[in-house]
């Protein structure tokens, strides 16, 4: 741990979590001190950082027992000074699926979903059942768990199969899943074997479109600091996390349904609603992401501190947000190390037939030099370079 004498201690992880940077920097400036946990043998770019101090444990995905014990270790060797507060704070489904097993204690609090609230950010299928109870446009989904009731599913043809669990586990070990978009039965059958039975399945129809995120800060009284913003570009353009996206203001469509979700799931602290709009301008449901996101930079430069209230809430769950929302301001974030990936996944070319709009090399090229006004790029901090 760090010597700076400050009263909140925050433990968060895991490291490699894209976000990790962004959520360390927000609440370092908020003084927290950080301590992060990442996975033995993965490298980080918070590792790098003078603010953080980093400590190994056993990736999960090798054996999760001993990676919930090794944690528990780090909480009890943090554990100090009785006058300070002490808080967990998830960064990703693996480590969300962690702390919850972390039994409640006096001293530590935890900032992130437990119960029923922890089974929701990692149960895409309850995910989906209260999207459609609150309202949301939600696409036709089949669970499917074995390739008897997947051949038996009367399919209508482009589909994506997405994981039903964010992460589930195996025996002793996390697994996780990916998404397949098939064209025809072609492109299933090799979706089917990488599969391998391995946890259900959503199935549903491919939806060509363009990604948007609301997020938010959900308080005993209600959301706040609603926020929005759309892809601009997606590191593989398959499907994954955005590369360049671009604030926007909250859909007046979504801000009922989004807080009829959190109205009914009990929701506490930051969220993110991940949507699709589509070619003629719906917007669909796509999940719910109960942690911090990959885009927490551009959170943070409309001045959008979702991590520090989130540790505030978890201290005092009425204490709300210091500052009013800001006005809304048009700003550009970009992933540098993504923005150059984007540009060798387009030059790979699609890898399904289903989809029919790929990005032109050359346009991303441009795109990777190209800096309009207002621009700014992720995990970047004057004192903290290195990272």
């Amino acid at each position: 741990m760090s010597q700076n004498s400050k009263d909140k201690v925050v433990v968060l992880g895991f490291a490699e979590a894209l976000s990790a940077p962004e959520v360390s920097w927000s609440l370092v400036d908020s003084g927290c001190d950080i301590v992060a946990f990442g996975r033995k043998g993965r490298s980080s770019a918070l590792r790098h950082s003078k603010h953080v101090t980093v400590y190994d444990i056993t990736p999960p995905e090798q054996d999760c027992q001993k990676s919930l014990a090794e944690l528990l270790a780090l909480l009890e060797s943090c554990y100090q000074e009785t006058t300070k507060s002490y808080i967990l704070l998830p960064l990703d489904d693996a480590s969300v699926w962690l702390c919850n097993q972390v039994k409640p204690t006096s001293d530590w609090l935890l900032a992130g979903p437990t119960g029923q609230c922890a089974e929701m950010a990692l149960n895409k299928q309850l995910q989906i059942e209260a999207a459609k109870a609150a309202g949301f446009n939600v696409p036709t989904t089949v669970i499917v768990s074995t390739f008897e009731e997947l051949a038996a599913y009367e399919l209508q043809f482009p589909i994506i199969l997405r994981p039903a669990d964010a992460v589930s586990v195996d025996g002793n070990k996390f697994l996780k899943g990916r998404n397949s978009i098939c064209a025809d039965a072609v492109e299933l059958k090799s979706a089917s074997t990488a599969w391998g039975e391995n946890g259900s399945l959503l199935v549903q129809p491919f939806l060509d479109g363009n990604g948007e995120g609301v997020f938010g800060l959900a308080t005993p009284s209600g959301v706040t600091m609603l926020s929005a913003h759309r892809r601009l570009r997606m590191m593989n353009p398959h499907g994954s996390g955005s590369s360049a996206c671009i604030s926007q203001t909250v859909p007046d469509s979504v801000k009922l349904p989004v807080e009829n979700f959190i109205r009914s799931s009990g929701w506490r602290g930051m969220f993110m609603v991940e949507l699709l709009r589509t070619t003629d301008g719906r917007l669909w449901f796509v999940e719910f992401n109960g942690r911090a996101w990959g885009s927490m930079a551009l959170s943070r430069r409309q001045c959008l501190e979702y991590p520090a209230w989130t540790v505030n809430l978890a201290i005092d769950p009425y204490k709300m947000p210091d500052i009013d929302k800001p006005e809304f301001e048009e700003v550009v974030c970009r992933n540098l190390g993504r923005e150059i990936m984007h540009v060798l996944f387009v030059l790979r070319g699609a890898k399904s037939k289903a989809i029919k709009r790929w990005p032109s090399f050359w346009k991303a090229l441009f795109g990777l030099f190209y800096y309009p006004p207002k621009t700014s790029l992720y995990n970047w901090k004057k004192d903290d370079w290195l990272v």
